[in-house]
C-alpha cells in the first residue's frame, strides 16, 4: 500500500519556478515549497505566459499535485506592521504572492503572521494580521492563506496556538484559511513532542485550541536550540534537540496523511537521504 505521508523539501527555484519542480524530483520529492519570486525583494516582474505553461507542465509530468505544493511568501511582508503605510505596502506584496500562486495553478500560500514590533500590543496586531488576510481574501480567489506557526522570536506573533486561533477567528472566509506548523518552531516556542505522552498532549491542545481541520501542511525540521529557548535554528532530522522519536512519530500520525510534509533542515545537499530516513520511520 502507497505511503499516504507526502514528503519534500523547500527547493529552488532560481532560473525559473519551473526547477523548483525539476529540484524536487532529484532527491525523491512528493512534496515541495518554493518561492514564487525572490523572497527578498519586494516587487518581482509578472509571471510570463511561457514560465506559467512550463511550471504547469512541470509539475504535470512530476506526478505531485498541486495541494502538494506549499509556496512561501516573502520574509519581507509584516501584515502586522504598526505603521500603516509599511502595512498598507505588506498587504499589497502580500495580494500579489497570492494572485502567483493563482496564475501557477496552486491552492495555497505559506506565510508567517507578522509582528507587533513593540510598538503596539498582541491583540492589536493579531487583528490587523486578520484584517489584513480578509483584504486578502477578498481580492483572490481559490487559494488558501497558510499561517505558520512562528519560534516566537523578537516580536514574532504566532507562536502559541491561541495566536493562530485568534487570528482565525476574525477571518471572515474559514474555508480559505490554513495552518502549517514547523517542528522546529513549536518545540522552542515551548511545545515538546519528543516522547509520545507529551506528543499527544501537545497535539491535543492543538485540536483544542486551533483544530485539525485547519492543518495544512508542516515544516518537518529539527532544532539546533532546546525547548522553550524562542530562537528558530533548524537542524538536520534527528541531530536536533528534537531527536528522531518526534518524526516517527508524526510519519505514522493519520492525521498529517495528504498534506505537504516540507524539509526544511540546514543541509540541502542530504534531503534526498531525510525524505528516504522519514519513509523507513514508518511502521
Amino acid at each position: 500500500m502507497p505511503s499516504r505521508k507526502f514528503v519534500g523539501a523547500h527547493t529552488s527555484a532560481s532560473g525559473g519556478v519551473f526547477n523548483a519542480v525539476a529540484n524536487a524530483q532529484e532527491i525523491g520529492a512528493r512534496a515541495f515549497a518554493l518561492f514564487t519570486k525572490n523572497q527578498r525583494q519586494w516587487v518581482a516582474k509578472d509571471l510570463d505566459t511561457e514560465t506559467i505553461d512550463k511550471f504547469k507542465r512541470a509539475l504535470d509530468d512530476s506526478g505531485i499535485l498541486p495541494k502538494h505544493v506549499l509556496p512561501h511568501d516573502s520574509y519581507l511582508i509584516n501584515l502586522g506592521h504598526p505603521e500603516s503605510h509599511k502595512r498598507e505596502k505588506s498587504i499589497n506584496a502580500f495580494i500579489d504572492e497570492v494572485q502567483r500562486c493563482e496564475v501557477l495553478g496552486l491552492d495555497k500560500l505559506n506565510f508567517h503572521p507578522g509582528s507587533h514590533l513593540k510598538q503596539i500590543d498582541e491583540d492589536e496586531c493579531l487583528d490587523k494580521i486578520a484584517e489584513a488576510m480578509n483584504i486578502t481574501l477578498d481580492k483572490t480567489n481559490g487559494v488558501s492563506l497558510v499561517l505558520e506557526n512562528t519560534a516566537g522570536q523578537g516580536s514574532n506573533l504566532g507562536w502559541k496556538f491561541e495566536h493562530l486561533a485568534h487570528i482565525i477567528d476574525k477571518v471572515e472566509d474559514k474555508s480559505r484559511v490554513g495552518i502549517c506548523i514547523d517542528t522546529c518552531h513549536m518545540f522552542t516556542a515551548g511545545y515538546d513532542i519528543r516522547t509520545k505522552e507529551v506528543y499527544d498532549k501537545t497535539w491535543d491542545e492543538f485540536e483544542r485550541i486551533v483544530g485539525f481541520n485547519y492543518l495544512m501542511g508542516m515544516h518537518i525540521n529539527d532544532s539546533k536550540k532546546e525547548l522553550g529557548t524562542h530562537v528558530d535554528r533548524h537542524d538536520s532530522i534527528g541531530k536536533g534537540f528534537i531527536g528522531l522519536d518526534a518524526f516517527k512519530y508524526i510519519m505514522n500520525d493519520e492525521r498529517m496523511d495528504d498534506i505537504p510534509l516540507i524539509l526544511e533542515t540546514i543541509d540541502s545537499s542530504i534531503w534526498k537521504e531525510e525524505i528516504e530516513l522519514l519513509y523507513s520511520l514508518q511502521v
